[in-house]
């Protein structure tokens, strides 16, 4: 079906500079406040990326979940009445609400919205940060959890009363009145519990930008897993970009930015990082190390943003021809949905957007905008 590009909605705020922002992963996070140096994430702005995106072409954008971003839920469905036929991926936690009252949200959402919600199922990697909302479950038993919440949905969804018992979930009837069109399931993870629910119970696995090989190794063990379940799952991958006219002003940009980072707040983003639970974000710290001298870890991958942002670390660096190269070498690897961001956020999706979707379209990797939808 081609490749499907996605944005993201920055939702702690935006800035030229700070590469903190955007950050959902760990204990601690950042925000811009109003009033400040940096674009405080009003719902305004947040409206200014999403029509933009939509206006040059992107399909939809993730928008993401943590103590320090605004509710996924509510500016999203907000933002669905200033747009047209943009999508949303909601990230948000299964363990916070129960599976018939997401499920009753999701579909009242559809309805209102024309079919437009995507669902990021984030489990929660910190438990720091999972019991400031009363969850003190652990890592595994969150996945454990996570597949039941799944299934429930899935089942609820339906249309008839659902009865189960599990460890973690005791639905006796439950019953919602679904929406025509499913909120399709997206749920990423580097350990052995994210791929196995991933497989048994999404619909697009989503991985971090890693180098290509590393990148394929998942995807098989996805498969593999999804084959046994007797499902198949497509996939997706989270990444910024550096786009630009030349290579040389796309690498300009990036020393810019690797430039205007502190020293202090390096080791104290990677201090945070260490203490997280999360594979996915041992994997992304494993790249740079922590290191600013060898970031270019793949051709044209470049682990910088990974510095002082926890969670996607890298960016895809270089010409529109060469990053809709390397967009071609994750296609061929299975991945047909990318979801992309850059600081700040307005600006780079114009960059994107006019310079780089024409080429993809050009090389027949995507089609007309919309022709998705």
């Amino acid at each position: 079906m081609g490749v499907v590009l996605h944005w993201f909605l920055p939702t702690n705020g935006d800035s030229r500079t700070d590469l903190s922002l955007g950050n959902a992963v760990g204990a601690a996070g950042s925000r811009a406040a109003e009033g400040g140096s940096e674009r405080a994430p009003d719902i305004g702005y947040i409206g200014q990326i999403a029509r933009s995106a939509e206006q040059v072409g992107f399909t939809g954008a993730l928008t993401p979940t943590s103590s320090w971003c605004e509710d996924a839920w509510i500016m999203t469905a907000g933002l669905t009445q200033v747009t047209e036929r943009f999508k949303f991926l909601v990230a948000f936690r299964p363990g916070l609400m129960s599976p018939t009252l997401a499920a009753h949200m999701a579909a009242t959402y559809q309805r209102i919205s024309g079919g437009r919600l995507l669902l990021n199922v984030v489990t929660g990697g910190d438990d720091v940060e999972q019991q400031r909302f009363g969850d003190h479950l652990g890592k595994d038993a969150r996945y454990e959890r996570a597949g039941e919440f799944l299934h429930i949905v899935r089942e609820l969804w339906g249309g008839k009363p659902v009865t189960f018992t599990g460890q973690h979930y005791d639905v006796r009837g439950g019953q919602i009145i679904p929406a025509r069109i499913w909120p399709e399931i997206y749920l990423g993870g580097s350990s052995a519990p994210a791929l196995d629910v991933a497989a048994r119970y999404a619909d697009v696995y989503l991985t971090w930008g890693e180098p290509p090989p590393a990148v394929a190794e998942k995807l098989d063990a996805v498969r593999t897993r999804a084959k046994a379940a007797g499902r198949e799952v497509r996939f997706g991958i989270r990444l910024h970009v550096i786009t630009r006219d030349t290579a040389a002003e796309a690498w300009a940009q990036a020393q810019r930015l690797l430039d205007g980072l502190d020293p202090a707040a390096i080791e104290r983003a990677q201090t945070i990082q260490r203490a997280s639970q999360s594979e996915g974000q041992r994997r992304m710290a494993a790249l740079h190390g922590g290191r600013a001298d060898a970031l270019e870890v793949s051709p044209n991958l470049w682990a910088g943003v990974g510095l002082v942002r926890g969670g996607a670390g890298t960016a895809l660096v270089g010409s529109h021809d060469e990053v809709a190269e390397r967009i071609a070498e994750y296609y061929a690897l299975g991945i047909d949905e990318f979801i992309l961001s850059g600081y700040p956020h307005l600006e780079e999706v114009y960059q994107a957007g006019e310079g780089l979707i024409p080429v993809l379209r050009r090389r027949g990797l995507m089609t007309s905008p919309h022709d998705d939808n």
